[in-house]
């Protein structure tokens, strides 16, 4: 049942024990003690808590922390609490009032609210608070869902990798190969790092795009980070956050290589994109900044353009990067960062402005680049939201 349908002041009581399991059954009846995470249907979201012995009913209150949180408060409109589309860095905190389900002890919440919303929640029943968490929530793109309409490519899992320049290291690593691909017309490519995360649902976008046209037949890599043999550890900060060559060498020397046993790919930089999430988003630069002829198409998801990999004198890190893109010289490379306001802030640096000052220098330094700025946390919620246009913008132009 839709979630804006469980949820309102017109609910019988002879109808409350039975919306009230339905209730139970969407969140789990285990997590309803403390507060439930919220559920999203599309823009609807609902938040439910069993709070016995309620003086009166809970709230869901927003916190401040991190970033622009947007007050949008709550406004009783029959059954249901519409949230209004204007965003202010000053206005007091949101509280959304949970309803009462008739005389049972559980109260929830169901409404809906504006595309790209993002706060840090808390339950607060009689004063006390109760759990925490966050939610970004934004509409699903049309391209995001599979077509049955479209050729469909296939996507394969590859033998684990085991690495000559991470030696001791071994990764999982799958193959996308478009339904177009032709053996005679080699096939433009796009590395995912944290490959894992990106592998179920990239494919579908890159069957619906290719086949309207929107961007070439392109062969997707979705790779993870190393793990080293001898006791699990991961090598994921050392392979994404250092600023060096090492891990653009491991692709063009050990993973395209690889790839292009089975499947024909181009090599002008022009038709290989890389793409990655924080650490992955600071590591999809780095590859193109190290060799920009031979990738030219950054994507980069909530970046840690921050000071992670900071070296004995603590001055490594890829917060260098603002000072270095205004000073060294320009590279022919194409990049699209996203961020959000509520991103990390840590001893590391402060992951909004570090994106926002890579922008601003981008921007000095007359590179082709687009920033998207949001409300949303260290998550890719917006990012896979806004992937198909990113992809779009990244691929525009293009011809063999």
């Amino acid at each position: 049942m839709r979630l804006a349908q469980l949820v309102g002041t017109g609910i019988r009581e002879e109808q409350a024990a039975g919306v009230a399991d339905q209730i139970r059954a969407l969140f789990g009846r285990g997590n309803l003690a403390t507060g439930a995470n919220p559920r999203v249907e599309g823009l609807y979201v609902a938040w439910a808590i069993e709070a016995p012995g309620a003086k009166s009913a809970p709230d869901v209150l927003s916190l401040a922390g991190g970033g622009l949180v947007p007050p949008m408060p709550a406004q009783r409109t029959g059954s249901l609490d519409v949230f209004g589309t204007e965003s202010s860095a000053t206005a007091g905190p949101m509280r959304i009032p949970l309803t009462r389900i008739g005389s049972t002890d559980l109260y929830a919440y169901a409404g809906k609210v504006p595309d790209g919303f993002a706060i840090r929640w808390q339950y607060e029943v009689d004063g006390e608070a109760r759990r925490q968490g966050q939610l970004e929530v934004y509409s699903q793109h049309p391209d995001s869902v599979a077509d049955p309409n479209v050729p469909h490519g296939t996507t394969t899992q590859r033998e684990k990798f085991h690495s000559n320049l991470f030696k001791g290291t071994e990764r999982d690593w799958w193959v996308y190969v478009p339904a177009q691909y032709t053996p005679d017309k080699p096939a433009c490519v796009m590395v995912f790092q944290d490959g894992g995360g990106y592998k179920d649902f990239v494919p579908t976008l890159f069957d619906n795009l290719i086949a309207k046209g929107d961007m070439p037949v392109t062969v997707g890599i979705f790779i993870n980070p190393g793990v080293f043999t001898d006791g699990g550890r991961s090598n994921r900060s050392f392979e994404y956050d250092t600023l060096s060559d090492r891990y653009a060498r491991f692709l063009l020397e050990e993973i395209l290589p690889e790839v292009e046993k089975t499947v024909k790919l181009r090599h002008d930089p022009r038709s290989r994109a890389i793409a990655g999430s924080s650490s992955g988003g600071i590591c999809s630069f780095t590859v193109a900044w190290e060799r920009p002829t031979e990738f030219s198409k950054v994507l980069s998801w909530v970046g840690s353009f921050t000071n992670i990999a900071n070296g004995p004198d603590f001055r490594q890190g890829g917060h260098n990067y603002e000072a270095m893109v205004r000073k060294a010289p320009k590279r022919n490379i194409r990049v699209f960062l996203q961020d959000g306001a509520n991103d990390l802030d840590n001893d590391n640096g402060n992951w909004p402005l570090a994106n926002q000052t890579l922008a601003k220098s981008l921007a000095f330094a007359g590179y082709d680049y687009k920033f998207v700025f949001g409300n949303g946390f260290h998550s890719g919620t917006q990012g896979r939201a806004i992937l198909p246009d990113s992809l779009r913008w990244l691929w525009r132009g293009y011809t063999p």
